[in-house]
C-alpha cells in the first residue's frame, strides 16, 4: 500500500502544472475566441484614430482676386474623396472639368474668362464618413491691355530645312520669360531647338542643325490668359501643325559666278549667276546662310538710291529682307557666270530662275560665299543661322 501511493503523488502535480499551462495559454493568446489582448484593442484604436473628416484644398482660394485666367483651378481633398465639384461662371454655367480616377483631385478642362467671378460648390466624404461642403469664389483679372500673336508656319504646310519658327507679337513683350514658358515645340523624330528672342516683339525657334527631312512638327503658344506685362495678357492661343519636305540647299559663290543646287545630297544644277557688284558694299550680296522666305512669279523691283523704280522681274524667290532675291533677269545674261553686276540678287536667265522656282520651298537655305560683306541679324527677319548655336541660346529669356 506504501508504495502504490507513493507512485500516485506525481501524477497529481503533472495535472496540476497542466492546468496552470492552460490557464497561462489562454490569458496571453490573441487569436483565440473572445480573447481580447492588447494586440487587438491597438488596431481598433488605430483605426479610430486614422478616421476623419475631409480636408479640402481649393485653389484659387475664396476671395482671390485678379486671377490669372492661365492659373490652374482646381480642388484636391485628403482623408476622403470629392463626391461632386462644380465651378460655375457668372452665367450660371458649369466649366468643364475632369475628376482624377482617385477622386482626389478635380481640375478644370477649358479656359476661365477676363474679368469675372467663379463659384465653387460640391462636397466631398471624410474617412469617417461624414460630408464636407465645397465653397468659396473667386474672381479673375480684367487686363488693360491684350496682346495677340500669330505665327510664320501654318498647318499642314511643308517647309524647308532650314525654316524657323517665328512667334510674332502686336507689341512690346515685357515679361518674355512668363511666354517663353506657355512655348512648346514636339518634333518626330526628335529635334534639339531653342527659342531665342530676336526683337521686344518677335521670339524664334530653330533646330541646332538643319531639320532632318520629313519631320513633323507642332508648335504651340498657349499664351491666353499669360500675364506677359504689367496688366498686359494673352489675347487667344495659337498653334501649328507642319512638315519639313525633302532637303535642298543651294550653295553660291560669289567668285566663281556659278550656283549650285543640292537635293538630298545630289547635285541636280548648276548654274550661272551674276551677283552684286564687288566693289560697292551697297550692292554685294552678303555671304551667309539665307533662308527663302517668299515667292513670287513676278515682281516689282525698286531702289531709289541707285535710281531704279518697278523694274518687273519673274519668277522671284526672296532670301533675305535686304532686297536679296534669286531671279531672272534677261538683260544682264551677258554676265552670267562671268562678271557680279547686280544690286545684290542673283541673276539668273529667265528659263533657269523658273526652274529654280518650281523646285524650291520656303525654309530652304541658301549658303552664299566669296563676297565683302557678311549677312547679319539687321539683314531681316530669317536671320536665324548667322548665330552660332552658342549664341543663339543666349537669346532665350530662360537662358541660365
Amino acid at each position: 500500500m506504501t508504495g502504490l501511493h507513493k507512485r500516485r503523488k506525481p501524477l497529481a502535480l503533472i495535472g496540476l502544472g497542466l492546468a496552470a499551462l492552460l490557464t497561462l495559454s489562454a490569458c496571453s493568446g490573441g487569436d483565440s475566441p473572445g480573447a481580447t489582448g492588447t494586440g487587438q484593442n491597438t488596431s481598433a484604436d488605430a483605426q479610430q484614430t486614422s478616421a476623419g473628416p475631409a480636408k479640402l484644398a481649393v485653389q484659387p482660394a475664396d476671395g482671390a482676386k485678379d486671377v490669372a485666367p492661365a492659373d490652374s483651378a482646381q480642388v484636391t481633398v485628403t482623408d476622403g474623396e470629392l463626391q461632386s465639384v462644380t465651378l460655375t461662371n457668372p452665367e450660371g454655367k458649369p466649366v468643364a472639368g475632369r475628376l482624377g480616377a482617385d477622386k482626389r483631385s478635380w481640375t478644370i478642362t477649358e479656359p476661365l474668362g477676363y474679368g469675372k467671378k467663379y463659384t465653387w460648390s460640391g462636397t466631398a466624404l471624410g474617412s469617417d464618413g461624414k460630408q464636407v461642403a465645397i465653397g468659396g469664389s473667386f474672381t479673375t483679372v480684367s487686363p488693360r491691355k491684350q496682346l495677340s500673336a500669330s505665327l510664320n508656319v501654318g498647318d499642314n504646310q511643308t517647309y524647308g530645312i532650314a525654316m524657323p519658327i517665328a512667334l510674332t507679337f502686336s507689341s512690346k513683350v515685357t515679361d518674355k520669360a512668363a511666354v517663353e514658358r506657355s512655348l512648346t515645340v514636339e518634333t518626330t523624330p526628335k529635334t534639339e531647338g531653342s527659342w531665342a528672342w530676336v526683337s521686344d516683339t518677335s521670339v524664334h525657334w530653330r533646330p541646332k542643325e538643319y531639320w532632318q527631312p520629313n519631320t513633323q512638327v507642332k508648335v504651340a503658344a498657349n499664351i491666353y490668359g499669360v500675364k506677359i506685362g504689367d496688366g498686359t495678357y494673352g489675347k487667344q492661343d495659337v498653334t501649328a501643325a507642319f512638315s519639313i519636305g525633302r532637303s535642298q540647299i543651294v550653295k553660291g559663290d560669289t567668285t566663281t559666278h556659278r550656283m549650285q543646287v543640292i537635293r538630298d545630297g545630289v547635285q541636280i544644277a548648276d548654274y550661272p549667276v551674276s551677283y552684286g557688284l564687288d566693289s560697292d558694299p551697297g550692292r554685294v550680296t552678303h555671304s551667309g546662310v539665307h533662308v527663302v522666305m517668299s515667292k513670287h512669279a513676278t515682281y516689282s523691283m525698286s531702289n531709289p538710291r541707285y535710281d531704279y523704280y518697278d523694274v518687273n522681274v519673274p519668277w522671284a524667290v526672296r532670301i533675305s529682307n535686304n532686297g536679296e532675291f534669286i531671279h531672272g533677269l534677261a538683260s544682264s545674261m551677258w554676265a552670267q557666270g562671268k562678271q557680279n553686276v547686280s544690286h545684290g540678287c542673283l541673276n539668273l536667265s529667265p528659263a533657269r530662275a523658273k526652274e529654280y522656282y518650281d523646285g524650291a520651298l520656303i525654309g530652304d537655305p541658301v549658303e552664299i560665299t566669296g563676297s565683302t560683306q557678311t549677312l547679319s541679324a539687321k539683314d531681316g527677319d530669317y536671320s536665324d543661322w548667322t548665330y552660332s548655336w552658342a549664341d543663339w541660346t543666349k537669346l532665350s529669356a530662360l537662358a541660365g
